[in-house]
């Protein structure tokens, strides 16, 4: 896939200058509002430009260390480009429900991951035909629900570096989460939200399907070039001593 192009004009086009209602405002979102039109307020694009560009920085130098960022978005008009964009990154990701805990209840999250494993297990081998029917659609249920919930994170075995929202407003106990663990935040936000709650605030729409590809596409784009330095690096590290025996 290529490298999603930034320029104000792309951001433009997919609307992600559109705001809320001005009567809906967060006055503390003033500094990025560049007016208002028939009552909507339109964000200073070049304000978004700059948050993403930072954000890009960021999240390159944090995949090329090797550590993990969380994309995290529920709401209808996120979820889908979440996890197609958290995958494309291959980094974990909450797209459908944030459970309580994901982060400052970690260890019990991953234990219920075990139990997914389990599940699949019993599914997906010849041990289902064993249970009564009442049992396997109990048991198909439970393992529908646990892999639509936990599925994007279970490859995450430590806490993120970074989260990435979509709404901070709507994803407040996600954001309460990683502040209180110091896991930084980076943040589509909407004219609605309070840019003090996250770290690194990106202004631009948040309910625009357009928008929040647009922006998740140019942010997985920097994670998948700070993972290539990290394999790399990696590979560089592992091949070092079998060239310096050879060259003995």
């Amino acid at each position: 896939m290529a490298e999603t192009p930034i320029s104000i004009q792309s951001f433009i086009d997919a609307g992600v200058h559109f705001g809320h209602r001005a009567s809906h405002w967060n006055p503390k979102m003033r500094p990025y509002v560049f007016g208002r039109r028939k009552l909507i307020h339109i964000i200073d694009v070049r304000e978004t430009v700059r948050g993403v560009l930072r954000a890009r920085k960021y999240l390159k130098q944090v995949a090329a260390q090797g550590s993990y960022v969380l994309f995290v978005g529920t709401k209808r008009q996120a979820s889908e480009t979440i996890e197609q964009q958290a995958v494309r990154c291959e980094m974990p990701y909450v797209a459908q429900r944030w459970l309580g805990g994901t982060l400052t209840n970690f260890k019990t999250i991953r234990s219920r991951l075990g139990r997914l494993e389990e599940l699949e297990g019993i599914i997906e081998g010849e041990q289902l035909a064993t249970y009564s029917k009442k049992m396997q659609s109990s048991l198909t249920r439970e393992y529908k629900k646990m892999f639509r919930n936990l599925n994007g994170i279970r490859t995450m075995d430590r806490f993120p570096e970074v989260m990435v929202v979509v709404d901070p407003r709507k994803e407040k106990n996600a954001v309460r989460e990683a502040r209180k663990l110091g896991v930084v935040s980076i943040a589509l936000i909407d004219t609605d939200s309070d840019p003090d709650e996250v770290d690194l605030p990106i202004p631009g729409n948040d309910d625009s399907i357009r928008s929040i590809d647009l922006i998740m596409s140019l942010l997985s784009d920097a994670v998948i070039e700070g993972r290539k330095e990290y394999e790399a690096a990696q590979q560089a590290n592992a091949t070092g001593p079998i060239a310096a025996a050879s060259a003995e």
